[in-house]
């Protein structure tokens, strides 16, 4: 059983009083008429399905009321809610020239994934000592002859403007020519199945190497890879845009790890959802919400213990790759991190 909500909204143009000229005010363009349908499914999976239409509308944007964003040219959308909840959804209907006209609608949402774990960055300053330890210094390149010093220094980590920044720096640095930092959750927040997503932008440039993944929680009692390593993002500046998500255990460390890829055209110039849903029989890797990746998983591997999550910016290594010299700096920015269960 299905509960239609239907909005119909007339956008009316009116006269603003204002010192500077409207520009949209005398753009026969301008979109109108905007009606705002959607069917919110009853059966706790939490989609919404969306159909918009507007006068004069080349494109649509969606804002489903949780910090995640569409564009659509038909204005028909389908999007996941990962929450049950009443969510305020703007949708914004451009012109071919421009010209935008926006309304909202109240959606309620059936889910039945619970919110677990999260952290939204939004206070400022150093990050926050309950969700977040490090690790420092170099552990010999960390098994992968990386060049980075990993310090907890506010030169390569901090919160500003709602987002987590991790900087690599080229400054010299007990011996090593870079500095960076690796944040971990180890002894703060472990968790076994669930769905993770990590909302980030990622650096460009030769050697850079951002990772957003997760580490077997008995890792100083069974040693990788035998704990178990899920690398929910990994992106290499040697090849701009391609994203990698692995799996490491017994037999499959290295290069020898289980691995699938997808192409990702603006990864270092827009924030994008990194997320992996993980089950006691799969786990399933997506780049906003589109699955590109899918592991079975059974009593044989590691994944079915606690992890942990860690989020770095390494430099070079045996990844990372080649080296661009002229690089001095390169930022991984995260939006949020959120743990649903």
């Amino acid at each position: 059983m299905r509960h239609l909500g239907t909005y119909i909204i007339i956008a009316l143009v009116a006269l603003l009083a204002s010192c500077t000229k409207d520009e949209n005010k005398s753009d026969p363009n301008k979109p109108s008429n905007i009606e705002i349908k959607y069917v919110s499914s009853t059966d706790n999976s939490g989609n919404v399905s969306f159909t918009v239409t507007a006068t004069n509308a080349a494109s649509y944007e969606f804002d489903f009321g949780n910090g995640v964003y569409q564009t659509s040219t038909t204005g028909t959308v389908t999007y996941k809610y990962p929450v049950a909840g009443v969510y305020t959804v703007k949708v914004t209907a451009k012109s071919s020239t421009g010209s935008v006209t926006t309304q909202s609608a109240q959606v309620n949402v059936s889910a039945s994934e619970t919110l677990v774990w999260s952290d939204e960055f939004e206070k400022a300053g150093a990050p926050d000592p309950g969700n977040w330890g490090y690790d420092l210094g170099n552990n010999n390149g960390w098994g992968n002859n990386e060049l980075e010093y990993y310090t907890n220094s506010s030169n390569n980590v901090i919160v500003a403007d709602g987002k987590l920044k991790i900087t690599l720096k080229k400054e010299a640095m007990a011996g090593f020519n870079y500095t960076s930092s690796r944040l971990l959750s180890k002894g703060k927040f472990n968790f076994k199945y669930g769905r993770v997503e990590f909302k980030a932008k990622l650096p460009s440039g030769r050697g850079t190497w951002p990772a957003l993944w997760a580490l077997g929680s008995n890792v100083d009692t069974t040693p990788w890879p035998a704990c178990g390593e899920i690398d929910i993002m990994e992106h290499v500046g040697n090849q701009q845009n391609k994203i990698f998500s692995t799996l490491h255990y017994p037999g499959h460390s290295g290069g020898n790890g289980v691995s699938q890829t997808v192409m990702n055209p603006t990864a270092s110039t827009e924030f994008h959802v990194y997320s992996l849903e993980w089950t006691d029989k799969q786990l399933k890797f997506a780049v906003d919400g589109v699955v590109y990746h899918t592991f079975a998983n059974d009593a044989s591997t590691p994944f079915n213990a606690n992890f942990f999550l860690i989020m770095n910016v390494a430099m070079g290594g045996n990844f990372g790759g080649e080296v661009d010299p002229s690089i001095t700096s390169a930022t991984m920015e995260v939006e949020y991190v959120r743990v649903y269960r």
